[in-house]
């Protein structure tokens, strides 16, 4: 069993920055493919940023070249940095851990308003 813990959420103007963490508790971490996922109020789950084992990353088209996803095998702790925000980047942000079996955190809240 892996437990996640996200951190990092908060309110922000937009064209703000925030960076979100994720810690987890598991002394094989390197082998897990980490992503972070939002849920806006009404809408599915979709995923944001995805990093794998290999350091190779993904973003959805809607974060490209405003979010950064980024690990640290070391601190078993996966980051995302986001800059320049959007009211449309306002949900619920899940961190996400899968090898041979899926684990999420339980969620931290970005809403971004002035």
């Amino acid at each position: 069993q892996v437990q996640l813990v996200e951190s990092g959420g908060g309110l922000v103007q937009p064209g703000g920055s925030l960076r979100l963490s994720c810690a987890a508790s598991t002394t094989i971490f390197s082998t897990y493919h980490m992503g972070w996922y939002r849920q806006a109020p009404g809408k599915q789950r979709e995923l944001v940023a995805f990093i794998n084992s290999g350091f190779s990353t993904n973003y959805a088209d809607s974060v490209k070249g405003r979010f950064t996803i980024s690990r640290d095998n070391a601190k078993n702790t996966v980051y995302l940095q986001m800059n320049s925000l959007k009211p449309e980047d306002t949900a619920v942000y899940y961190c996400n851990a899968y090898s041979s079996q899926n684990y999420w955190g339980q969620g931290t809240q970005v809403t971004v308003s002035s």
